[in-house]
C-alpha cells in the first residue's frame, strides 16, 4: 500500500505545488492573467478529460500497467521543463503532467480496492486520502521554499525525481493485479450504471466535498484579509483546514470497518459540517475564519474516505478502474465549479452570500434525503 499511499501524494504534491507558484516566481511564461488561468486550467483540464479513458483502460489491461506508465510519464514531463526552460515547454510540462496524472490517480484508487478486502475499505481509502491531503498541505509550502532556493525549474527537477521514484517502489512493492473477466458493456449499460444511485450519491457527495475545500483555501484568506488579519493567520486558517482534513479521514475510514459509522451517516454529517464551516466563514473575524476552516476540513475528511470506500462496494470489481475514473471526475468538476460558483455570486452581491449559497447547496443532500425517507402522507 506504500507506493500507492506515495502515488497519491505525488498527484497531490504536483498539483498543488506548482499552481502556487507559477504567479510569481514565472515571470517570462506568466505575462497575463489569462495567461495564468491557462497555465492553471491546464492540469485540471487534462484530468477532466482523461481520467474516464484511463480508469476504463487499468479495467481493460490491469490497474498495475497504467500506474506504472502514468508516474513514468509525469517524471517525463516534469524533466521537459527542466531540460528546456522556455515558455512553450512550460505549456507542454503542464499538460503532461495533467495527463499522466490522469492515469496514475484513478488506477491508485482501483488498486487501493483491489488489494483491500471489503472489510479494510474504509481504513485504505482513508489512508490514502490523508497522505494526498499531506501532499495538498505541503505542495504550496515546500515548493515555495524549492522556488526560493532555485527556481521553478528546481521544484520540476524534483517533481521529475519524485515521480520516478514512486514509479520505483511501486514496481518493486505493488503486487500485480490482473484485469478480471467481464461481460460486454454497451454504452447505454454505462450510462445506466452511472446513473444509479448507488455511484450519483457517493460520487455527488466527492464533488460537493471537493468544492468546499477549493472554496476554502481559496477565498478563506481573502475573507481574512478583508477582516485586517495578517498573510500569517490566514496561512494559519488554510493550514488548520488542510490539517483537519488529513486527520479526520483515517479516524472516519476506522469507524466505517469497525461498523461505528455507515457510509450514508457519515456522508450526511460531513455535509452538514461542511455547510456549517460555510456559515461560520460568514461571520466576520479571525473566529469565523479559523472555525470554518475547521469545520470545512473535519466535513470534507468525512465525506472523502467513505464516499470511495462506498463506490467500491457498489462496483464489480471488474469495473473498478471505471469507476473510480469517472468519480474523479465528479470531483475535478467540483474542484472547478465550487470556486466558479461562489466567485459569480460573490461578484454580484458579496462573498459571504457566495458562502451561502455554497452552504445551503451542501446542506440540500440531506435535507432531500431525509424528504425521500419520509413516508408518504406523513
Amino acid at each position: 500500500m506504500w507506493p500507492l499511499y506515495a502515488a497519491g501524494f505525488t498527484t497531490a504534491f504536483g498539483a498543488h505545488g506548482i499552481a502556487a507558484n507559477l504567479g510569481g516566481h514565472a515571470r517570462g511564461a506568466v505575462t497575463s492573467l489569462l495567461v495564468l488561468g491557462g497555465l492553471l486550467a491546464l492540469y485540471d483540464g487534462a484530468e477532466v478529460l482523461l481520467k474516464p479513458v484511463f480508469g476504463t483502460l487499468a479495467d481493460r489491461v490491469g490497474a498495475r500497467p497504467v500506474l506504472l506508465g502514468g508516474l513514468v510519464a509525469f517524471a517525463v514531463a516534469s524533466a521537459l521543463y527542466v531540460v528546456a526552460d522556455s515558455p512553450g515547454w512550460l505549456w507542454a510540462a503542464r499538460l503532461g503532467q495533467g495527463a499522466a496524472a490522469s492515469a496514475f490517480s484513478p488506477s491508485a484508487s482501483a488498486l487501493v480496492a483491489r488489494l483491500n478486502p471489503a472489510a479494510k475499505h474504509g481504513r485504505a481509502f482513508g489512508s490514502y486520502g490523508f497522505y494526498k491531503s499531506i501532499g495538498y498541505t505541503l505542495g504550496p509550502l515546500l515548493g515555495g521554499v524549492l522556488v526560493w532556493g532555485g527556481g521553478l525549474r528546481l521544484l520540476f527537477a524534483v517533481l521529475a525525481v519524485l515521480g520516478g521514484a514512486v514509479a520505483a517502489w511501486a514496481a518493486l512493492g505493488v503486487p500485480v493485479v490482473p484485469p478480471l473477466p467481464k461481460a460486454r458493456q454497451t454504452v447505454l449499460d454505462l450510462a445506466r450504471r452511472l446513473a444509479d444511485p448507488a455511484f450519483l450519491a457517493p460520487t455527488s457527495a466527492l464533488a460537493a466535498a471537493t468544492a468546499a475545500l477549493s472554496v476554502g483555501v481559496g477565498f478563506l484568506p481573502v475573507s481574512g484579509r478583508a477582516a485586517g488579519l495578517s498573510t500569517v493567520a490566514t496561512g494559519a486558517a488554510v493550514s488548520v483546514l488542510a490539517a483537519c482534513a488529513a486527520v479526520v479521514q483515517p479516524k472516519a475510514g476506522r469507524a466505517l470497518d469497525n461498523g461505528r459509522l455507515t457510509t450514508r451517516t457519515g456522508i450526511t454529517a460531513g455535509l452538514l459540517l461542511t455547510a456549517a464551516g460555510m456559515g461560520c466563514a460568514m461571520l466576520p473575524g479571525l473566529t469565523g475564519v479559523l472555525v470554518g476552516a475547521a469545520l470545512i476540513g473535519a466535513g470534507t475528511g468525512l465525506i472523502t474516505p467513505l464516499g470511495f470506500a462506498a463506490l467500491a462496494a457498489s462496483t464489480p470489481t471488474e469495473r473498478l478502474g471505471q469507476t473510480m475514473g469517472a468519480a474523479e471526475l465528479g470531483r475535478e468538476l467540483g474542484d472547478a465549479g465550487g470556486p466558479l460558483l461562489v466567485a459569480v455570486v460573490a461578484s454580484l452581491t458579496t462573498l459571504t452570500h457566495g458562502y451561502a449559497v455554497l452552504g445551503v447547496i451542501l446542506a440540500l443532500g440531506p435535507a432531500l434525503t431525509v424528504v425521500r425517507r419520509r413516508p408518504a402522507g406523513g
